[in-house]
């Protein structure tokens, strides 16, 4: 019996570790073959090296900021011309620079907005094309839950956010008649390299927030990505999944 994503070539951004390993993964081990990408060039290749030795499959991996434009291109023909085609995109890729607003640098604003909102739109530019060549394609954006509530101390990196679940939207009408869907994925506080730094005074505040009263875990994003990148969810398209514990309802 065929997994569900046998015959699928999924790219994956960031996916050197944290949340996007977590999901190329699941995605492998349900048959997919992976094009994967990061700026963590060590961490890149063993990645692609367990996911080769554990699952079988076929991995391209290359070194990539998401914000390079003729990267990503270049990225995408080679993904093409090796393992024939690209049908799921998880624009994964993502930094903060926390501050308050008064203090907030140039610096951090245009940085964290680069990465984590124009490389989205880099990346799907991309990816795109094989998609509609095929008439078929998935993209799935993993936006947060402060991109739909906001949070103090984050408004680059809750922009950034928002603007990932607007671009999801316009994408999801776009290019709806070339069968191509798009829907954002977005986490609430999750145990992750991130969360990890966090003060034990921090990380029982979020607690008392949350009515779960548990961080969540990658593996909780990588299900809600699998399902979004099969067919069964192919009726599915322009919507915000929220994965935060119940921290915003």
């Amino acid at each position: 019996m065929s997994k569900p994503l046998t015959g699928k070539v999924a790219w994956v951004t960031g996916s050197a570790r944290g949340i996007g390993k977590s999901i190329a993964r699941l995605l492998a081990s349900e048959g997919a073959d992976l094009a994967l990408t990061d700026v963590l060039a060590e961490d890149l290749k063993k990645t692609a090296g367990e996911f080769t030795e554990e699952f079988g499959i076929r991995v391209v991996q290359q070194v990539l900021d998401v914000t390079d434009r003729d990267g990503a291109a270049a990225f995408v023909q080679r993904v093409f011309d090796e393992l024939g085609g690209l049908t799921i995109l998880i624009n994964n890729a993502g930094i903060t620079r926390d501050g308050l607003l008064m203090r907030m640098s140039a610096t951090d604003w245009e940085r964290v907005i680069n990465v984590n909102l124009t490389g989205t739109f880099v990346c799907t530019q991309a990816a795109i094309k094989p998609m509609m060549k095929a008439r078929y394609g998935k993209v799935i954006n993993i936006a947060s839950v402060v991109g739909v509530m906001g949070n103090a101390g984050q408004a680059n990196y809750s922009a950034s956010k928002a603007g990932m679940i607007g671009l999801t939207k316009s994408v999801a009408k776009e290019l709806a008649g070339r069968g191509i869907r798009a829907n954002a994925v977005a986490p609430g506080f999750i145990e992750t390299e991130m969360t990890h730094q966090l003060t034990e005074e921090t990380r029982d505040a979020y607690m008392q927030a949350i009515p779960l009263k548990y961080l969540g875990k990658p593996e909780d994003i990588a299900q809600v990505c699998a399902f979004l990148a099969s067919t069964a969810s192919d009726y599915i398209t322009g919507q915000v999944i929220v994965i935060d514990g119940g921290l915003h309802m």
